[in-house]
């Protein structure tokens, strides 16, 4: 049996359909069903239901509020990991939790991050996510952690959702050019995932689709598929003066993941055009 934890989010949603799919024993709790961050509570729902495998897709991801919402998002970001990877201790259970590109800092200059890369997070948001890595990782049970970027998938929790609400709404757009990173579809996150634990593979990886763009670029290539001649001006990242500061170039290699299992990621752009073709997106 599977238990999923933040039932709500599109990464749970994209596990749910694909687990129903093929038949699988699994339950999907929401926050309000199982808060990750009560020790008790998680211990109890553990007990329980005796998972094989628990999937940690509860995550606090609101990047700006997170400078304002520290602790409310250290308690979602860090005890919550901290407390599935006890219960599954306790309970034999196998930990899949995801982690974020924004555990970097953005400077690095000679290539992708890869998994032998110092974090270094330059936003609060980046700091409960690493403090969750670290202690999923001192608990030391069977686990493992993905690191994911630039998450899209069915819903309205991802950048292409909103630029196609700002595309009806304005007579043109300003996209950031010097933010960079890899979007990464949900469809791929799910499926490389289930691979990696019918392999059995436990670590740290980089799980995100392959090659790498900026946000403007990835607007860019998004209203293209939707046949949307929309202008799309290139801004830095200076003229939003949001609060939480974003690593300027945080794009990770999945290439030990993709050795380990002996697969090939699809590229960014492939993964977008299927994401859009099958969603039937259009404005």
């Amino acid at each position: 049996m599977i238990l999923i934890t933040g039932k709500n989010g599109q990464l749970a949603g994209e596990f749910i359909r694909k687990l129903t799919e093929k038949g699988a024993d699994f339950k999907a709790l929401s926050h309000k069903e199982l808060d990750i961050g009560n020790l008790d509570n998680v211990v109890k729902t553990v007990k329980e239901l005796k998972p094989e495998v628990i999937i940690n897709c509860a995550a606090y991801n609101l990047v700006d509020k997170a400078e304002e919402e520290y602790e409310i998002a250290y308690k979602t970001n860090a005890i919550g990991p901290e407390n599935l990877a006890i219960a599954a201790k306790e309970a034999g259970s196998f930990l899949i939790h995801y982690s974020t590109d924004y555990v970097f800092d953005g400077k690095k200059e000679d290539g992708l991050y890869t998994e032998n890369d110092e974090p270094s997070p330059v936003n609060e948001y980046g700091k409960t996510k690493l403090e969750g890595e670290k202690r999923v990782t001192e608990i030391g049970n069977n686990y493992l952690i993905f690191r994911v970027s630039w998450v899209y998938g069915k819903g309205k929790q991802n950048f292409i959702y909103k630029l196609t609400r700002w595309a009806e709404k304005m007579p043109f757009l300003k996209i950031v050019c010097d933010e960079f990173s890899v979007p990464t579809s949900t469809k791929t996150i799910v499926d490389v995932t289930l691979k990696a634990v019918k392999e059995r593979l436990t670590g740290l990886y980089h799980l995100v689709n392959s090659g790498y763009t900026s946000r403007f670029e990835w607007a860019r290539l998004t209203f293209k598929l939707l046949k949307l001649d929309k202008f799309i001006r290139p801004v830095t990242s200076d003229a939003f003066k949001l609060p939480a500061k974003r690593p300027g170039f945080s794009p990770m290699s999945n290439e030990r993941l993709s050795k380990l299992l002996n697969i090939q990621i699809p590229p960014w752009e492939d993964a977008l055009e299927k994401f859009i073709k099958e969603e039937g997106l259009t404005l």
